[in-house]
């Protein structure tokens, strides 16, 4: 019998971390600047810190290492700014797919934010700590205005997709069987990219030490929701050990 394995992981999947590189790949999601204190528009506490742990998996030999960075046109439709009377953080919109037809279209609903991650400012940089040398690409989301794109892979839109990433296309041509993610934010962009890598069908691993939230509060149920949708949640040292 085999003891002290976390409950939300397998014996198989604990295994699987002993070898790297030949179909993992690891994905760090959006650690810009503006998500980052100090003067970050969106900062998430203690965001710049994870990259000191991230630096260290990028050390690891996965096949591919990929960074996401949310990249907004100045009038994006997640900007409070851009809605009458709205506040970020606690005013929402509800966004119909624009390339459906009738009123069946999908429809998302969005928390409005500080505008953050504009194209061609500061606040759109991934951040200095993090050793982007080690990225074989950057994934830029959020550039169509009309909707948002938490995941990396793009919006939840399928009937027709809209403003899709070439992420699963660029992780099926090498080959790749497991996904690896961590970053900004945990309750967000991290999750939702986690979530649409199983979709994708990628056996997916959350590094849950390696990421934080914009509200903590979010937390536990954020982890139950990506259990439930058989994401892997694990720990940096649980990746590193053995490897």
């Amino acid at each position: 019998m085999v003891t002290g394995i976390p409950h939300h992981l397998s014996l198989s999947s604990m295994m699987a971390h002993k070898s790297l590189g030949n179909d993992a790949a690891l994905i760090v999601v959006d650690m810009q600047e503006d998500f980052c204190e100090p003067h970050g528009a969106l900062a998430v506490k203690g965001g710049r810190e994870l990259a000191t742990g991230i630096n260290r998996l990028l050390e690891l030999p996965f096949k591919l290492k990929i960074a996401t960075q949310d990249h907004h046109p100045a009038d994006h439709c997640s900007f409070a700014s851009q809605h009458q009377d709205a506040e970020p953080f606690t005013s929402s919109h509800t966004i119909k797919n624009p390339e459906a037809a009738g009123d069946g279209a999908e429809e998302q609903t969005t928390t409005l934010w500080p505008d953050h991650c504009i194209q061609g400012t500061k606040g759109a940089d991934l951040i200095p700590e993090l050793d982007v040398s080690k990225f074989s690409q950057i994934i830029k989301k959020g550039e169509d205005s009309r909707v948002e794109s938490y995941s990396a892979f793009g919006p939840p839109f399928r009937n027709p997709a809209v403003d899709m990433s070439d992420l699963k296309a660029t992780l099926e041509h090498a080959g790749i069987k497991r996904v690896y993610t961590c970053g900004l934010a945990f309750d967000f962009c991290v999750k939702y990219t986690a979530i649409d890598a199983v979709e994708a069908g990628f056996d997916t691993y959350l590094i849950e030490d390696l990421t934080n939230s914009v509200n903590a509060r979010n937390r536990e149920g954020g982890k139950k929701e990506l259990v439930t949708q058989r994401v892997h949640l694990i720990t940096a040292a649980e990746l590193t050990e053995g490897l």
